[in-house]
């Protein structure tokens, strides 16, 4: 066999080795071939892995059509149908951003912020916090105090209880009442430093009923306080 014959063996040799192991990787035609996928075919874009974990639920709805969903961190903090709650979704409906619990947790501070301000005759501060009518009823007993010579410690223990007991809205504005239950330590002394009112030592329980307003319309999202009431 000459170098031409033997040249000619070789690459027909490579050439089947080639197709066998090509035909072992890709397989071969038997005719039950699944047809080629359509990645853009609703049900295989339905059966891919990935879409398990992209499902979009869409808001279910309630027998009136409203979404359900909307209305989710309001039904969480108070039961849906009463009328706190259709309050509440009121004003969920004209401002999205409220949040009932987030509300609450900003009233509490809020809340420490007045009791505080008031004891230490801060007017700068309490002016921020408070509608006029408010600010001017307290700026007055603070100059009653200022007038006698009085001055009041005060040391703020903690919150006991914070409940929303009431909303509205008249107009533009939102009104939402609090009973707050705190626990507090205050004194008022007169000039020679004796007590006359109040305890320095013991913790006394205050019940409050605190109201707040914000006009919706306005870009202004601060509440501020508008009535002050004692239950004890």
């Amino acid at each position: 066999m000459g170098s031409f014959d033997f040249i000619t063996l070789f690459f027909l040799v490579a050439a089947v080795i080639i197709f066998l192991q090509l035909r072992s990787v890709l397989g071969k035609r038997t005719g039950n071939e699944r047809p080629p996928v359509d990645p853009y075919s609703p049900r295989e874009a339905a059966q891919r892995p990935e879409a398990a974990g992209k499902v979009v639920q869409l808001p279910r709805r309630d027998g009136t059509g409203e979404d359900i969903s909307r209305y989710a961190d309001i039904d969480a903090f108070t039961k849906a149908g009463t009328p706190l709650n259709e309050a509440l979704r009121r004003m969920s409906d004209a401002d999205p951003g409220f949040d009932p619990q987030e509300f609450v947790n900003g009233a509490k501070m809020a809340y420490e912020m007045i009791v505080m301000a008031f004891a230490d005759g801060d007017r700068k501060t309490l002016k921020g916090l408070l509608s006029r009518d408010v600010y001017e009823g307290f700026d007055a007993a603070i100059s009653e105090r200022e007038r006698k010579g009085e001055v009041v410690k005060s040391t703020f223990v903690g919150i006991e209880k914070a409940e929303m007991v009431h909303a509205e809205i008249k107009d533009s504005e939102a009104n939402i009442t609090l009973r707050i239950i705190s626990q507090l330590i205050s004194a008022t002394y007169d000039k020679s430093g004796a007590i006359v009112d109040g305890d320095g030592e013991a913790v006394s329980e205050v019940n409050d009923l605190w109201t707040f307003a914000r006009d919706i319309r306005s870009r202004d999202p601060n509440w501020k306080l508008i009535a002050t009431e004692s239950e004890n």
